[in-house]
């Protein structure tokens, strides 16, 4: 099922630091949450949606077999969440972050190519085959150098596509889609209902805009009704959840093109930091890193309450990220991976979702 979540007032999804009283006095959001949060969030309504009917909620057994563990997702299969907005018409609109390679140009925005290192300059890159540089034609390399400036942080899906082809796209800033709002409180003495000295602190929540929510695919589930509420991230908040029909999701090539390059969508793990030990784990064929653009990277972690402890941080390739490729021969994603994705843990619930598009030099 395609779910559309829409905020009943204002969301809290705290970043992966811990905000344990006294130890930190602000606790900053990250929207669209991380898919740790969605899929603890469809688990406990899958429990709410189908307990006075199929399971026993006063069984703990019963509960791991219908909803899994935070480990074990048992069937459980999620896309998203994505930032998305619902047209006048019912269509719904995903927005994604601007590729990591993509750099400013008079208010617009494009990719960037590889191409191999000039003779004569040594470089210490992970990659030193290629380089990321501006793709410039005769007619406009005087006046369409990149320059650091603020342009947004988001594209629609189709925009996206053509960004990773090369074209010059608008980005959307965030003020479009939703505004931060920063709260403050005190923390209190539970056995004196009083306020305790040094215990100020500040949250900040997010307001999306007006049509603009959380777009979410669930595989596995069903018993849902078409519409309700249900309760997410921090404080429990509530989010109108509304069955739509399935957008889909981009096609993969295959075989891939014997150039190209793999767009994160979400955040994705990788046991040795910013790529894995072996891309033979996820690529049938001989495949070759060129370049990288990646940003800083992403602690997740969370809270465990059956343990009442932080859960350990992982350092997470964050959304946006592209990685260059070339193929030797016929080259293709390995089949049998979770959603096609891309990630050491957490492909079954939304981490390393990935769009594919062919690059050539330039």
């Amino acid at each position: 099922m395609h779910l559309f979540l829409e905020a009943v007032d204002v969301w809290l999804f705290r970043d992966g630091r811990p905000f344990d009283a006294g130890s930190d006095h602000r606790a900053a959001s990250v929207f669209p949450p991380y898919p740790t949060v969605m899929q603890g969030a469809i688990r406990s309504h899958h429990l709410v949606a189908n307990g006075d009917k199929k399971i026993n909620l006063t069984s703990k057994e019963a509960i791991a077999e219908a909803v899994g563990t935070s480990e074990d997702y048992r069937g459980l299969n999620v896309r998203g969440p994505f930032l998305a907005r619902r047209e006048d018409s019912g269509r719904i609109v995903r927005y994604l972050p601007v590729p990591a390679d993509a750099a400013p140009v008079e208010g617009v925005v494009q990719s960037l190519e590889p191409c191999a290192i000039p003779d004569g300059i040594v470089a210490n890159n992970a990659t030193p085959s290629l380089l990321l540089t501006p793709k410039r034609t005769p007619s406009d390399q005087d006046t369409q150098m990149p320059t650091k400036e603020e342009t947004g942080n988001w594209l629609t899906e189709s925009d996206l596509g053509r960004c990773l082809k090369g074209e010059k796209v608008a980005l959307v800033p965030d003020r479009d889609l939703f505004v931060r709002e920063s709260r403050l409180g005190i923390g209190l003495n539970d056995s004196t209902r009083t306020t305790e000295e040094g215990r100020l602190y500040e949250v900040e929540f997010i307001r999306p805009q007006s049509d603009i929510g959380l777009s979410v695919e669930v595989v596995g589930y069903d018993g849902w009704p078409d519409r309700g509420i249900m309760r997410i991230g921090g404080e429990g908040r509530g989010a109108l959840f509304t069955k739509m029909d399935d957008i889909g999701w981009p096609s993969l090539p295959c075989p891939l093109p014997s150039r190209f390059r793999v767009y994160f969508a979400t955040p994705t793990y990788f046991e040795e930091g910013w790529r894995p030990d072996d891309w033979g784990r996820f690529f049938e064929g001989a495949v070759e890193l060129k370049a990288a653009a990646v940003n800083r990277y992403e602690s997740i972690g969370g809270y465990d309450w059956a343990a009442n402890a932080h859960k350990p941080a992982r350092r997470y390739v964050p959304a946006g990220s592209v990685y260059y490729f070339e193929s030797k021969g016929q080259a293709r994603l390995k089949p049998g991976l979770p959603q096609n994705a891309i990630s050491d843990f957490g492909a079954e619930i939304g981490f390393g979702q990935i769009i594919v598009e062919e690059w050539n030099d330039g």
